[in-house]
């Protein structure tokens, strides 16, 4: 009797534990591990793999067109803008022009860039004001930066040294540099650079950062 109740306990728990491993829910769920780690692996390749970002900016003379309402033209691309500053067919006018891009990035965060075509944002009276304008969205800075490290490499008999550094912006750039630069760096993990920071026109907390030189 002794043994039956042995047996069929055992039958029972086998019974329970089969019955669990089907759970979904439950901790030695294999198929719940599984698709956690599919997730988590997924998650690690899809690392802003695209995403849009202010450019640059330019300010152009143009010339007014036809007025359309309370619109004018600008010429010669026909550009349709609101007439605040009552000009004439003719008139010259200076305009902010805007640029983004779109940065796509793959599993080894390499990024490839495409450039929008110019737009048009508003009209100036004079050059003064539109430079104004944009001395706001797009401003030189130094500032210290992360040092990701520093490589050499050779072909041919020739040799290239690069540094790679992280921006305020979170991108990360390579820039080669001299046999005296790469000697100076290789021990750092911090430098300052200089910096343009472009920011977006219709969100100024949204900045881009771009690379313009080693600070001294």
């Amino acid at each position: 009797m002794k043994k039956l109740t042995i047996i069929a306990s055992t039958l029972l728990f086998c019974f329970i534990l089969s019955s669990c491993t089907n759970n979904p829910d439950y901790v030695y769920s294999t198929s719940n591990y599984s698709s956690s780690q599919d997730t988590a692996v997924a998650s690690a390749t899809q690392v802003n793999p695209v995403r849009n970002v202010p450019w640059d900016y330019r300010v152009v003379q143009e010339e007014v067109g036809d007025l359309v309402g309370s619109d004018m033209t600008i010429i010669p691309d026909n550009t349709l803008l609101p007439n605040d500053g009552n000009y004439a067919t003719g008139d010259k006018v200076w305009i902010l022009q805007y640029m983004d891009a779109m940065l796509t990035t793959d599993n080894d965060r390499r990024s490839q860039i495409k450039l929008s075509s110019w737009s048009t944002l508003k009209s100036f009276k004079d050059e003064k004001s539109a430079l104004a304008d944009l001395g706001n969205l797009k401003e030189s800075i130094q500032t210290e930066v992360n040092l990701i490290g520093v490589y050499k490499t050779e072909k041919t008999g020739k040799t290239r040294e690069f540094a790679v550094i992280t921006l305020p912006s979170g991108n990360v750039v390579k820039q080669p540099i001299s046999d005296e630069k790469y000697a100076s760096l290789k021990s750092k993990s911090k430098v300052k650079v200089t910096i343009e920071q472009v920011h977006l026109y219709d969100d100024y907390d949204q900045v881009y950062s771009k690379f313009r030189g080693w600070a001294q």
